[in-house]
């Protein structure tokens, strides 16, 4: 009996939003969309992926990476289905604050240090993040078949430590740039 190829996961962080440029944590904002910048992006991650066959394109419910993933799917004539697992972290209280004074705060610290320790505020744990993160992406993996999905940063950096191994304490040292591509 052979073994199935494992499936291979492109994970596409949405381009600069609207959010990026004032410097604000947008979260769940449905309002935050992609910046002038970030429509340039999408037009990158279309040439940059054009040649690729994707079985299925997937993305979180937001509208800043559905914009980044319109211009690829188009080309490809393929239909972006919706993840819900994938969507950005709630993080409650602090959802469209911005950065600056969020970074003076004790939580940010933690943040930093231990995440797999925070809860925010009326949000949702780093931890209960990367399960439902990790559950949606196996969920949709087929052996052999080539996925995209387009998700937030601390989401493809929960995805990705999850599955190197690399503990949720240190998922902080992964780069994940808007409109960069993991495999």
């Amino acid at each position: 009996m052979r073994a199935q190829k494992p499936a291979t996961i492109y994970l596409l962080r949405h381009g600069h939003s609207t959010a990026n440029a004032k410097s604000v944590l947008a979260g769940r904002d449905f309002k935050v969309s992609l910046s002038s910048t970030g429509k340039k992006q999408a037009l990158a991650v279309q040439a940059e992926l054009s040649g690729k066959v994707f079985a299925k394109i997937y993305s979180s419910p937001l509208p800043r990476c559905i914009q980044t993933l319109e211009p690829l799917a188009t080309s490809l004539n393929k239909e972006i289905e919706i993840l819900d697992g994938i969507i950005e972290m709630e993080y409650g209280d602090w959802s469209g604050k911005k950065l600056a004074l969020l970074s003076r705060t004790k939580l940010w610290k933690s943040i930093q240090s231990r995440p797999s320790l925070v809860r925010f505020p009326n949000g949702e744990s780093f931890l209960e993040m990367q399960n439902r993160a990790l559950e949606a992406v196996r969920s949709i993996a087929l052996p052999g078949q080539t996925i995209l999905l387009s998700s937030h940063g601390d989401v493809i950096k929960a995805i990705v430590a999850g599955f190197v191994g690399l503990n949720l304490d240190n998922f902080q040292s992964l780069a994940i740039d808007p409109a960069s591509i993991s495999i």
